[in-house]
């Protein structure tokens, strides 16, 4: 068993800062087929206590534990937020920029400006824009913007698996995007999403390949009956994953691809 995450790395930031309040970032949903993309945030000081035992990151529990979590990393979190972007939204934008507008939601609702950025992963999404999608006259200047003005973000790669705010974050993301899923179920049962949760489930691309997909689904990438295209796009993404080719275009019956990707996908 892997070891418990813990304030280590987060107290050290706060100290060698000199900062007052850090704000821990995770996201899921990223590499869905459909449903929205959801950002966690838990904003912690040095007077932050402990976590609750038994956190983790939100992939290593299950379901029931996670929800079991929420109520004490709600009461134990100085601050937290949940915010989306829809599956509509990731059509029109693409997904790096629809991580950006549900972080923007997500800060918008912490009742204190954080003085740094941890963020979980190796890109850096809260700060850099995504590689344009339109034109000069496409009006995406806003979209660009930093999620939080001239605050810095540290990117730490599995930071969700050492560094228990940003376990706390991707749980509390994760709880509430499934709930959602599973509320979007009832209305489209088709697709098997109180399981799959909107994941390329070998369930959910049969439904895909009978149906087509539905309103929640994102109908720009490259599902079954989608008419899109999902590419891996390496140059906007540090320069890891795609090699020096640049976009790749992903099959998404290679569920396993999907589902361990450690990187972005960008609506093609």
């Amino acid at each position: 068993m892997s070891k418990a995450p813990s304030l280590r790395y987060e107290r050290e930031m706060l100290r060698s800062l000199g900062i007052r309040w850090l704000a821990s970032v995770d996201e899921v949903g990223r590499g869905a087929l459909g449903g929205p993309v959801t950002v966690g945030v838990v904003l912690v000081d040095l007077d932050t206590p402990s976590a609750p035992s038994g956190v983790r990151d939100s992939k290593l529990l299950s379901p029931a534990a996670r929800v079991k979590l929420v109520p004490r990393l709600q009461r134990w979190a100085p601050a937290w937020a949940v915010a989306h972007a829809s599956a509509e939204e990731i059509d029109a934008i693409g997904i790096l920029r629809a991580l950006r507008l549900a972080g923007e939601r997500a800060f918008a609702q912490l009742p204190h400006r954080p003085d740094h950025v941890l963020l979980d992963g190796k890109y850096d999404w809260v700060t850099r824009p995504a590689p344009a999608l339109f034109d000069e006259d496409g009006g995406i200047a806003d979209l660009d913007a930093p999620v939080v003005p001239e605050v810095p973000v540290t990117v730490r790669i599995k930071a969700d698996m050492t560094c228990s705010s940003v376990a706390a974050a991707s749980v509390l993301a994760k709880t509430t995007r499934d709930a959602i899923m599973v509320d979007l179920a009832a209305t489209h049962p088709e697709y098997g999403w109180e399981i799959n949760k909107g994941y390329a489930s070998p369930e959910h691309l049969e439904a895909l390949r009978r149906l087509g997909p539905c309103v929640q689904h994102r109908r720009s990438w490259a599902i079954p009956g989608g008419g899109g295209e999902v590419a891996l796009d390496d140059a906007s993404l540090g320069g890891d994953g795609a090699g020096s080719s640049g976009a790749v275009v992903l099959d998404v019956s290679d569920t396993a691809l999907l589902d361990g990707l450690d990187g972005d996908l960008v609506a093609g």
